[in-house]
């Protein structure tokens, strides 16, 4: 068996609230062994400095009893077995008792590669050492890591000639990373300055047309929208003259089409026989767009393993199902399954509230709002490009919002999670939970058995994940005390694809323990079809005018979201997923002709 001991040196308190507990109840260090020991001081070190030294845990005389994992005061000790055929050498390794990443996914030319996994498990750490960002230690983190020690650790096996391309230089790389708002820190001057920049005025014309960004190019980069930031870092990766294509969550702060849009534009990189390899959360545009599926797995902050190619749909069912077939591994307990559900028949839920027609105009921007009704026990979802009026849609709900024309007067007590977050700096997740009106026992048994929220309580708001904070704040939108209305725009943004599912479990959940009415903007087809009963499609011309049509029935309303979109959706047999049909496929066709957009089985 393989020990894995990990302890996150952020958040260790030893010397300043903790006096070495997890060295003093571990079994082999009271027999006289070493297993947990203190370092020397470092010379020079006084006070505080020299109190709080990290200790060190030997993965090869540990035991795997965790009990230093259960009174670390703070949680941030990790133990884990792994399975003996994992006694190669993790790839990657960051430290002494830190996270390792083992194998690497296969890169295929004229294909695109697709990673699925849990946040915190690897996916950004392969795309870096990938694109030649991060030369991979091959587990020894004291040695200085060498492109000689990688083609030898890979010689016989496909990745030895890439990474003798990588050694030698000739292998041009093109890298979009995750957090794009770092393009405003690093490039001052309008868009089109930086799509020039990138490719000069070869096939720049077709890819600003594919990805609509001719309004934006003589703006300057620093006023940019989310939306349009990721649209440019897309087209500006796209534009690269290279020979491997790196897409880090391509599809964040984009609209449905805008994600087609794109999903489309880097297919096409791919079958110009470049080789492409993304990772993405959204499982409809995983879908779409790959022809290759690797699986990462293992425990999120502690060990990420990469499983053998499959087929897109193989590899995203396994992922669903939680268990790797070819290497017989589970690595979920439970399956995570889209429900084929009967259609709602919400006239027989009583309406708690109407909300009337109303109008609200921003400078050149113009929305309509058709008035509605809101029924006990409920989720309504609302579907829309960027720049439509949904946030202001449910910003007048909330009251923070007026409208021009039409109050509305809803009498319902409102909890309201907005789309941007903000995080107060040192604050424990715990402390800050603890200071909030909630129902502790909606929280208890309806969310946090589900998102495991609590197990994030020893760390500071401002040091969790966007994904993380995401989740914390649904969390208490969803528990806040005596509310009737619950408001939750993008609550999948930054989140994973097992949390996505966890957060629209929850959602229902307490809709419907609790008879409350939830309203989810999301741009997630597969997270609102999971969630949703009733649709509010949003209508018109982004950053124009925009149209919010009445409520109505989930089929009827992706009906007349897909066709506006000219998409249409099969349910995959074994998931019970919605899956994209290509354009012009006889299934395409086949249900186009018929009208049903969303979806037939198969």
């Amino acid at each position: 068996m393989v020990r894995v001991a990990v302890l996150e040196n952020d958040r260790c308190i030893n010397g300043d609230g903790c006096n070495f507990i997890c060295g003093n109840v571990c079994p082999v260090n009271r027999v006289g062994k070493e297993c947990i020991v203190l370092p020397e001081e470092e010379a020079g070190a006084t006070g505080k400095e020299a109190r709080r030294r990290i200790p060190v845990i030997s993965e090869e005389l540990c035991i795997g009893c965790n009990i230093c994992v259960i009174k670390c005061p703070v949680d941030c000790i990790y133990i884990e077995n792994l399975v003996q055929e994992l006694a190669e050498p993790p790839v990657q390794r960051f430290g002494e008792n830190a996270f390792r990443v083992y194998r690497l996914p296969l890169v295929r030319k004229g294909a695109v590669t697709g990673l699925i996994g849990r946040n915190g498990i690897g996916k950004s750490t392969i795309l870096r050492i990938l694109s030649g960002q991060l030369v991979p230690n091959l587990g020894d983190w004291k040695a200085k890591a060498s492109y000689d020690s990688v083609v030898s650790f890979f010689r016989g096996r496909e990745l030895q000639g890439y990474f003798s391309s990588l050694k030698e230089g000739s292998l041009r790389v093109s890298y979009k990373p995750q957090d794009i708002t770092g393009i405003r820190n690093v490039f001052k001057g309008t868009a089109g300055d930086l799509i020039r920049k990138v490719s000069g005025e070869v096939g720049a014309e077709r890819v600003v047309s594919a990805l609509g960004l001719e309004k934006v190019l003589g703006r300057d980069v620093s006023a940019l929208s989310g939306g349009e930031l990721q649209r440019l870092a897309i087209a500006a990766a796209v534009l690269k003259d290279a020979d491997f294509y790196a897409f880090d969550e391509p599809s964040s702060y984009l609209d449905v089409r805008e994600r087609l849009n794109a999903a489309r534009l880097i297919r096409s990189v791919a079958e110009s026989g470049k080789q492409v390899m993304l990772i993405e959360h959204d499982l409809a545009v995983l879908d779409y767009l790959s022809d290759y599926i690797h699986i990462l797995y293992g425990k999120k902050s502690v060990y990420g393993i990469v499983s053998n190619s499959k087929s897109v749909r193989n590899g995203i069912n396994e992922f669903l199902q939680g268990f790797v077939k070819d290497e017989n591994v589970r690595f979920r307990r439970s399956e995570l399954k889209f429900e084929a559900k009967p259609p709602s028949d919400y006239s027989k839920k009583r309406i708690i509230a109407t909300y009337p027609a109303m109008k609200k105009s921003f400078g050149e921007f113009s929305l309509s709002v058709r008035e509605g009704d809101l029924r006990e026990a409920e989720v309504i979802g609302i579907l829309g490009p960027n720049g439509i009026g949904k946030t202001t849609f449910v910003k007048m709900l909330a009251g923070i919002e007026k409208p021009d024309m039409g109050v509305p007067e809803l009498s319902l007590r409102v909890s309201y999670k907005p789309q941007y977050l903000t995080a107060e700096k040192g604050v424990l997740v715990g402390d800050f939970i603890a200071g909030q009106d909630i129902d502790r026992g909606v929280f208890r048994n309806e969310v946090d058995r589900r998102l495991a929220i609590t197990a994030l309580e020893n760390h500071r708001l401002d040091e969790l994940s966007g994904g993380e904070l995401q989740k914390v704040a649904v969390s208490l939108a969803l528990c806040r005390n005596n509310s009737e209305l619950i408001l939750l725009d993008e609550p999948s943004a930054f989140v994973d694809v097992e949390d996505r599912l966890a957060l629209a479990d929850a959602i229902r959940s307490v809709a419907d323990s609790q008879k409350k009415v939830c309203m989810v903007v999301d741009h997630d087809i597969l997270f609102q079809d999971y969630v949703s009963d009733r649709l509010i499609v949003f209508e018109g011309e982004p950053a124009v005018h925009g149209v919010s049509l009445a409520p109505m029935a989930m089929r009827d309303g992706m009906n007349h979201f897909l066709k506006h979109l000219q998409l249409s959706f099969r349910r995959d047999h074994e998931s019970g997923r919605p899956r994209v049909n290509k354009p012009g496929s006889q299934m395409d066709q086949e249900q186009r002709k018929s009208g049903e957009y969303y979806y037939s089985t198969g």
